[in-house]
Parts: structure tokens; sequence; C-alpha cells
């Protein structure tokens, strides 16, 4: 398999970042599980682990504390993107997040920015009804208890 380049693209801010530093941990088809040291210096979050679910339009975030320790899962609604003469695959931020903490708590984030970036054209109304689509599906792989099996992808590369 080629070298796999992985850029991070978000629509607010408007940025993408190469991700040059992330390594590449297990890679197939349908799936990707990288690890990485946060880009910018925090004192609540030092590394972490992604897994890139390719069909599905997530990505899944195992986000640690200096000592190893979980700080929470963050889950990522995206469109992936790739380019095969570059090797390039680059994960879109749809914006709608849901973190999960230690204790089982489950948060929905940024729906907010999500109809903002509708309203700003930064996305049409099919990236709007993907994300929705796409969060909706992670919610009930939640709520039925199904998300221990992408943690336990993670876990099994860390």
């Amino acid at each position: 398999m080629k070298e796999l380049h992985l850029y991070r693209k978000r629509l607010i801010p408007n940025e993408c970042v190469r991700l040059e530093d992330d390594i590449i941990l297990y890679r197939n088809d349908e799936m990707i599980i990288t690890g990485w040291k946060t880009l910018h210096p925090r004192n609540d979050m030092d590394h972490g682990f992604s897994l890139y679910l390719l069909n599905e339009g997530i990505k899944v975030g195992k986000f640690c504390r200096k000592d190893g320790s979980l700080l929470c899962w963050y889950c990522d609604i995206v469109d992936y993107s790739y380019d095969e003469e570059t090797s390039t695959l680059t994960t879109t931020d749809l914006l709608a997040d849901v973190v999960i903490m230690p204790g089982g708590f489950v948060k929905v984030l940024d729906l907010d920015e999500l109809a903002d970036a509708l309203s700003l054209g930064l996305i049409d109304t099919d990236a709007m009804q993907r994300a929705l689509v796409r969060l909706n599906n992670l919610l009930n792989c939640i709520y039925r208890d199904e998300f221990t099996v992408y943690q336990k992808m993670i876990e099994e590369y860390e």
C-alpha cells in the first residue's frame, strides 16, 4: 500500500491542516487507526488515537491525558475524500460532534455551527442531510451500547 497523507479540513474556522505527525497504526479499505500527539500543547489533553470509519462518515477519537488516562471519547461527523494520484485522504469536519465522558455521559455539540454553515453557504443541503443521518446513526449506536465495538478497535492498537 502506498504511503497515505492525512489532512483535516474544517469549515468553521476555514482551515486545512496536514496531519504529518499522525502515525498510521492500521489501515484497510474500511478504516484507518492513527495515534497522535495534540497539535497545540494543552493542559488537559496530551495525545490520542483516531478511528476513521471510511464508509460511515464518522471519526472516533480517544483523547488521553499525559498519564495515559482517558479524558473522553470524541466523535466527529465527517466527509472523506481520497485522491488516489497523491494518496491523500482529506477528512472534512461536518461540525456536529458527540462527546462521551468516562462515566457514560453523552453530549451532542455544535449543531448551531452546522446550521450556521448551511446559512453561510459553507455546506449544501446534501451535506446537511449526510451530517444529520450520520449523527443519528452514531447516537443510535451509542444508545444500543454498541459503541464499545469502536472502542475495542482503537484499544487493540494502543
